[in-house]
This record gives structure tokens, sequence and C-alpha cells, in this order.
């Protein structure tokens, strides 16, 4: 038993031993094929890094070899452009030096030609010279024999002839004057009648009572009475707070509004009808109705205005001058409403200024803004024109504008090629027919009327009358009429036509006279 215990304990310490040398000699293989190992990776890693020296150095050399071969190129075209830039400023400098060989030649030339005129003009200067004495010599010779003759010198003959001289012209002068001053006289009477007569003409009649009167149609004689009131207190309190003058006459069922204010006259209107509808009429109740109608009115005039400035697409137009335009709502001119006028005249601005590339929404701003001196030409006495102008310039708008709202009656330079667009679609919108209380017939009829005053005269071969009646052109025989004469004929033209037809705004007459000569070449 103790036999056997010891050969398990031998086996057991035999079987360690030999593990523990076992694990000695695997340490010791181990080792052996680490060092193997890392040999071999460090050969490799030697080797690859090498590999990858021997890339690197070629890639270098390639690179570099391109770059060389890059500034050679560059170092090349440089050369070829400055040997291009010098060629160029050789042959310029060849021009130069040729160009300045030519103008020296002329101007040797020249100098040899100012040399013979110099030359020539001593030799006439010395004739001059001997023609002068010459005369001085014969002019001592008269007047000595004039001296002789008359028993007058010179100087005392002189005299003599510049005194009788002077005496005769001052009474030619006079005589001319007092002619001129007659004739003047008589024509400024005649022009000025003429003037007062077709103002009173084109601004009389159903002109004025178009402009400054509304009627009022009433349901029953019995409310004018009314209207007027206990010893008229009634109508006196209607006058007053609106500023208008209210007319009851004789005519049944009517009452008539005149005011020069448009404005003013709409709320009278519309106060007065309201009254009339709603049956109580005394002076607070005319107050309170006045003032809900003015506000009213002046709510359709900012709407108005409003409405103008968007339908033209116009921006940034001050409260002021779009109340402006409101107010010519109530405006006409020949029938035609003023407001509608502005719109129109503001398109045609603007498609004018289109086709010539010019600023568009000038154009149509000028175009709108022409014509709002009319809204307050009943409270100054300028031209509207003038004051638009003004009321344009005190709220911002530019000189541009401002200078079309001026000049488009010729009262202001035009500085612009807006402001002449503006003058044309002001004639366009004006006087074509139909815009204003102006039936076909009629306006054809004054187109044949202006042809034939014209072609009346003597030395007239043809008139037209163009621009929808605004200006009449005359041809005229070259050999008939002289160019004074033609300006004499333009002027009698002009006043025939003022003295026998009746027209809106101005006729331009124009006479042309031309000479032409043709010849055939065989």
């Amino acid at each position: 038993m103790e036999t056997l215990v010891y050969m398990i304990i031998g086996g057991c310490v035999g079987g360690v031993l030999g593990w523990l040398l076992a694990r000695d000699q695997i340490r010791q293989r181990l080792d052996e094929l680490r060092e193997t190992t890392e040999e071999r990776a460090e050969k490799r890693a030697r080797e690859r890094a090498k590999e990858e020296a021997d890339a690197l150095v070629k890639n270098a050399e390639i690179e570099a070899r391109s770059l060389v071969a890059e500034a050679r190129r560059e170092a090349d075209d440089e050369f070829k452009q400055r040997r291009q830039g010098l060629d160029n400023v050789e042959q310029r400098l060849g021009r130069r030096e040729s160009n300045l060989d030519d103008r020296a030649q002329r101007l040797d030339e020249r100098e040899s030609k100012i040399q013979e005129r110099e030359e020539t003009l001593d030799g006439r200067h010395k004739e001059l010279e001997e023609r002068d004495a010459s005369l001085r010599e014969k002019r001592r010779k008269v007047e000595r024999t004039l001296e002789e003759i008359t028993d007058y010198s010179a100087e005392e003959a002189r005299q003599k002839l510049e005194e009788q001289l002077m005496t005769r012209a001052e009474r030619q002068a006079q005589a001319r004057i007092r002619e001129i001053e007659r004739k003047a006289e008589q024509e400024a009477q005649a022009r000025a009648r003429k003037i007062i007569g077709v103002a009173c003409q084109r601004f009389a009649g159903d002109f004025v009572a178009d402009k400054c009167v509304n009627v009022v149609d009433l349901p029953s004689d019995d409310m004018k009475g009314r209207i007027i009131g206990r010893e008229g207190r009634n109508i006196r309190a209607l006058e007053k707070v609106t500023g208008a003058d209210v007319i009851v006459d004789d005519t049944p069922e009517v009452v008539v509004i005149s005011c020069f204010d448009p404005v003013r006259r709409e709320v009278a209107r519309r106060s007065l009808e309201k009254l009339v509808a709603d049956g109580r009429i005394h002076p607070t109740r005319i107050e309170e109705v006045v003032e809900k109608s003015r506000k009213e009115v002046d709510q359709y005039v900012r709407e108005a205005g409003r409405e103008a400035t968007l339908e033209l697409g116009i921006h940034g137009l001050h409260d002021e001058l779009e109340e402006l335009v409101g107010r010519l709502k109530f405006r006409t001119s020949y029938g035609q409403n003023m407001w509608a006028h502005s719109i129109e005249v503001g398109y045609l601005c603007g498609l004018m200024a289109a086709e010539l590339d010019d600023d568009v929404m000038a154009a149509r701003r000028a175009g709108l803004l022409h014509d709002i001196g009319k809204a307050l030409s009943h409270e100054r006495r300028e031209s509207h024109a003038l004051v638009g102008a003004e009321y344009a310039d005190r709220f911002g708008e530019s000189e541009l504008v401002r200078n079309a709202i001026a000049a488009h009656h010729n009262e202001e330079p035009q500085e612009s090629v807006i402001a002449h667009l503006v003058i044309a679609a002001d004639a366009l919108s004006g006087a074509r027919p139909g815009a204003r209380r102006e039936v076909l017939g009629a306006y054809v009829k004054r187109l044949k009327d202006l042809e034939k005053i014209s072609s009346q005269f003597d030395g007239v071969k043809k008139s037209y009358a163009i621009q929808a009646g605004r200006e009449i052109r005359v041809m005229v025989a070259h050999d008939a009429v002289d160019d004074e004469g033609a300006r004499k004929l333009s002027q009698e033209i002009a006043r025939r036509i003022e003295d026998e037809l009746v027209y809106p705004g101005q006729v331009m007459v124009t006479v042309i006279r031309e000479m032409r000569a043709t010849e055939y070449a065989r």
C-alpha cells in the first residue's frame, strides 16, 4: 500500500517535472518563433518602406519633370506674348513715324503756301497803299475845287450836309413812328375785341350752366315752401352751411343749386335730396344732414382718387394729391369728365413712354396729375397748370413731374420728353371724336371748315387738318409766296379761324413753302 502511494506520488512528481520541462521547451520554442516572426515582419516592413520610398521618389521625379515642363511652357508663352507686344509696339511706332513724316511734309507744304500768300499780301498791301495815296491826293484836289466854287471849307461843307441829312431822317422817322403807332392801336383794339368775343363765346351758355349748376327734383311744388321755411330761415341755413346758392323759382318741381366749387355743390345736392326724402327740414336738421353728406362726399373723393392711382399702378402718392385727383370726379370740360380724362392721359403717357424706352411710371404719374389744378382753379386766379405744379412740388413730387404739369399748356419750357408726352396725350384725350361734347358730324364739319378757310387764300395749293383739328398744315406755291409772305399768311389764316369757327383749345397754323428741282441724267 505504501509502495503504491509512493508510486503515485512518484508518478505525480514525475508528471509535474515533465510538464515543467515541456513548458520550458515550449517557451523557448515560442521565443524562437517570436524572434523569427519579428525579424520577418521587420524585414517585410523595411522592404515595404523601401518600395514606398522608391515610389515617392519616382512620383516626385515625375512631378518635378511636369513642373519643369509647365514652367518652360509658361516661359515660352510669356516670351511669345512679350515678343508679340514688342512687334505691335514696333508696328505702332513705325506707323507713328510715317504719320509724323506725312505731317512734316504737309507742314512744309503749308509753310511754303503761307510764304507765297504773305508775299502776295505784301504786294497787295503795297498796291493798296499806292491807291490810298492816290485817292487822298484826288480828294484834296476835289476839296480845293469845291472850296473855290462854293466859298465853303471842307469841314463847313461836311457839317452842312450832315445837318440836312439829320433833319430829313428825323422827319421821316417821326412820320413812320406815327404811322406804326396808329396801325398798332387799331390792330390792338381789333385784337382785343376778338379775344373778348371768342372768350365769351367759348365759356358762355350751356358750358357755364353745365359747370356750375345742379338740379334737384321735388315730389311736388309744396316742398318748395318747406325748403324756404318761415321767413326763409331754412334756405338761408342751407346756403350758409353748404356755401352754395339754392335757387327756388317758378320751374315746377325743380330746385337749382349753383356753386363754382363742384364739391360744395355736390354736398348741397346730396343734402337737399336727403332732406326732401326725409321731410324734416329745419336749421338743426339741415346742419346734421349737411355734415353727414360732407363726410360721404369726402369719403367718395378719397375713394375716387385711390381708384385712379390703383388703376394706373401708381404708388406713394400723397394723400392731398390723391384727394385732388378724386375731386376731379365732379369737374367737366366740354362735357368730358376730368377724372376720367386724367386717367386716360396717364395711360396714353405710359404707352408712349414705353415706346420711347422712357420712365413709364413717371409718365403715368405726370399724366394723372396734369389737371389737378382744375380742382382748385375756382379758388386761385392763376392758370390751373401752374397751380397744379405748385401743389405737386409742395407735396413731394419730383421736378420732372412738376415741370410736366406746369408746361402742358406752354406756360413753362418743357424740360423733358415726358413733358412733351403729357401735351400730346392731353390733346389726344381731349380732341378725339366723342371725348367731349361734340358729335361726329360736328367734328367732321369743323375739320372741313378748317381746310376750306385755309384754301381760300391766294397762293395756297393744298391744306390738311391733322391732330384731330388741333393743327392745320397749308402748302403754298414757292413762286407765289415768299418767306415773309408765308409768315403773314399763317397770321391771316389764324385770325380768320378765330373769327369764323368755335373750337376747344387752340389750333396751330403751319404754312409750308418749298421748292423742288428735278432733272434727269440721260
